[in-house]
């Protein structure tokens, strides 16, 4: 059975996001936004654990369902964590073991130039010695824990028999391939063909490790197609998710649903982010995901533009009480 999972995207997979989508149709793995394990650990910790928080109360989905049918369980959560220093990331791994999460994912694929200055993410490709390091770190610190790490083919040029090859070589429960180059960003199309090479790879080591691809992949059906034609595990989906919110599901299109049925599911968006983060986060966040609800609809692009005018949910949520509904 192939694994589908959403991708950790910074300011979009927050723990507001990630029960939208659970309400709708949840994936088979939920990541959070990558969080730095210096920070967690500084003095301000603070300012970075909230990429961490959990659901509570859990998604309507789960709490609501019929009392005659199993409520099911919500989908496993990793913590997908960032940094160079091993003995960071153990503490930070024990933090997140006690925190009661699923499992940790290594962010080894952010293209970021700010953070691979810092020798981190994406600059940690080829690092062979620095990276074993880390993985044993992580060990030592959550034991119990599954070890993933999401990563790209290589920096300039493709490397995946020696870069994913010793990936395959380490304690790791899973590894999950961004089908380019660090600088290929998002440019080209994805070389998926290079994931069926990292599978064979793997088989003839004899490793265990899961292996999950992503790119270019915007619908169930094709995340299935994919595990077929390149023989992955799993496959991993981040801009699809902003085309159809029930995309896991693999039913429902979420641009066939009437303007009324978005600006309910925008509405139970806002109100849930105003919940969970009140002033403590920018509002102007929020409106990444306007076009998400607000499309495919006569007059959806000047709603849009007027919707950006709003500076807090209050008023937001207030302007779209107003918008006629149709009569039954």
């Amino acid at each position: 059975m192939s694994i589908l999972a959403l991708a950790p995207m910074e300011d979009v997979t927050d723990v507001v996001f990630r029960q939208i989508v659970a309400e709708c149709a949840p994936p088979d793995l939920f990541f959070t936004e990558f969080t730095n394990v210096d920070g967690m650990l500084s003095k301000g910790a603070k300012a970075v654990m909230h990429r961490l928080r959990m659901f509570s109360p859990p998604p309507l989905l789960y709490s609501s369902a019929p009392p005659h049918l199993p409520i099911p369980s919500s989908p496993p959560l990793i913590a997908q964590l960032w940094g160079t220093n091993p003995e960071n990331f153990a503490q930070a791994a024990k933090i997140v073991a006690d925190m009661g999460f699923d499992g940790i994912d290594v962010n080894m694929g952010c293209p970021i130039k700010a953070i691979v200055k810092k020798g981190a993410c994406s600059a940690l490709i080829g690092n062979y010695e620095q990276v074993k390091l880390i993985i044993d770190a992580i060990h030592r610190g959550a034991p119990n824990l599954p070890v993933s790490i999401k990563t790209r083919l290589g920096v300039k040029t493709i490397q995946t028999d020696e870069w994913i090859g010793f990936l395959l070589k380490q304690e790791l429960d899973a590894v999950i391939i961004h089908a380019r180059t660090v600088t290929e960003m998002s440019d080209v199309p994805a070389h998926w063909d290079e994931i069926r090479k990292a599978v064979q790879l793997r088989d003839s080591l004899g490793s265990k490790t899961v292996i999950i691809g992503n790119g270019d992949v915007m619908s169930k059906a094709e995340a299935i197609e994919k595990c077929s034609q390149y023989r992955c595990d799993g496959v991993m989906i981040g801009r699809g998710i902003f085309h159809n919110l029930y995309l896991f599901g693999g039913e429902k299109e979420f641009k066939t649903f009437s303007k009324e049925d978005k600006i309910a599911h925008l509405i139970r968006h806002i109100s849930l982010f105003d919940e969970t983060w009140g002033s403590t986060k920018n509002f102007a966040t929020m409106k990444k995901f306007y076009k998400i609800y607000i499309s495919d609809f006569d007059g959806a692009s000047d709603l849009r533009v007027k919707l950006m005018e709003f500076t807090n949910a209050k008023d937001t949520l207030h302007f779209l009480s107003l918008i006629p509904r149709k009569l039954p």
